[in-house]
């Protein structure tokens, strides 16, 4: 399959903001079923610099620096991107999940993408008793590390009620987990500490979903959304899990950054110089190729 993806977000200040300097994350990655046919940014204010590196899990970023004042602040992303990854395994396949706990620890490997970089508690996920003691019934002896991440999955999808009202980006996760209910990012970072919890590897994946409108109703300009979903180490690879939706990843989800939790991979960060309030708008288009909108397809 491939999509187009349009990611705008618009920053609007009470008051002149004189300084800033910013942390773009908007590319989608390379590899593991995707490639990228054509990516770009248009960011206005244009940035005094603008400087693209990789961070240490290869996460491709932009930093950038705005001297001029300004009172709105808009970045654009546009990209085309093919998605086709092999059918995800059956529930029960591969290894032991105590036997892939104990290969981690013994691993040598410290490279970014390292199972053992995602083993330790992490900035906004930090290992929690009673996140991992709701994790101990899908873990029973001899299980397969993907089934028993499987069926936590599914679990966490019953359990949990999706809200947006009921957390913020800044929830911490113990409240989340303990009014069992939020968003994408709430359900991944409840995921990820109850399977670090038991000694698995866990990631934090930020990207897209597709989305397909009510049947005769058009796509909505704008109206889909970032999303976020765990990858979980099963001693061979890394296998992707959707806790809010309760299914596997496959090619309906469009990755585009890898960390240890949301503050690894949120797509706009940084400082501004300024006072007043802001507002901030976010518009996502997730268009598959079988589909039309009036969207410029970058070159």
């Amino acid at each position: 399959m491939i999509y187009t993806l349009r990611h705008r977000t618009t920053y609007r200040y009470g008051r002149p903001v004189h300084f800033a300097r910013c942390t773009l994350r908007l590319k989608p990655q390379e590899g593991e079923g995707q490639s990228v046919l054509a990516s770009a940014v248009t960011i206005d204010p244009s940035p005094a610099r603008a400087v693209m590196r990789r961070d240490y899990f290869g996460i491709e970023a932009v930093a950038i620096t705005l001297e001029a004042p300004h009172t709105t602040f808009s970045v654009e992303a546009l990209s085309t991107v093919r998605v086709e990854r092999p059918a995800p395994p059956p529930p029960e396949f591969g290894m032991a999940w105590e036997r892939v706990r104990d290969a981690v620890v013994a691993g040598r490997d410290l490279a970014g993408r390292a199972p053992v970089h995602f083993l330790f508690p992490s900035g906004r996920v930090p290992l929690l008793p009673a996140i991992t003691d709701y994790a101990r019934p899908s873990f029973s002896a001899g299980r397969s590390a993907y089934g028993a991440a499987h069926d936590l999955m599914l679990r966490i999808g019953r359990d949990f009620r999706f809200d947006a009202k009921a957390t913020t980006v800044s929830t911490p996760l113990a409240e989340s987990f303990a009014l069992r209910a939020g968003v994408c990012q709430d359900f991944a970072h409840v995921m990820i500490a109850a399977l670090r919890g038991m000694g698995l590897p866990a990631a934090y994946i930020s990207g897209y979903l597709r989305t397909v409108p009510p049947p005769g109703r058009p796509r909505l300009r704008g109206a889909d959304a970032s999303h976020a979903w765990v990858a979980v180490w099963c001693g061979d690879g890394w296998l992707g899990l959707d806790p809010t939706n309760g299914v596997p990843v496959q090619d309906d989800h469009i990755v585009v950054a890898r960390g240890r939790d949301y503050g690894d991979v949120a797509p706009v960060d940084g400082i501004v110089s300024g006072s007043g309030k802001q507002r901030l708008k976010v518009e996502v288009d997730v268009i598959p190729d079988t589909e039309t909108q009036d969207l410029a397809l970058v070159g």
